[in-house]
């Protein structure tokens, strides 16, 4: 997948949600695992309008 912005206020890449995702044992739920790359990425704790993106690379990379 093309790393692209998806946080401009914390300038948080796909490649960061990616990695920070590398760190999760197993996937209980989207909304979790949002919380714990949220965590290691602050993502999402500026504007709040990344929200839905990440949510939407979290799917992605959960079903590769």
């Amino acid at each position: 997948m093309e790393n692209y912005l998806i946080c401009k206020c914390k300038n948080v890449t796909y490649a960061d949600v990616e990695n920070a995702l590398h760190h999760e044992a197993h996937f209980e739920s989207v909304e979790k695992t949002f919380a714990d790359v949220q965590k290691i990425t602050q993502c999402s704790t500026g504007c709040g309008g990344c929200h839905a993106k990440i949510m939407d690379a979290i799917s992605q990379i959960m079903n590769q």
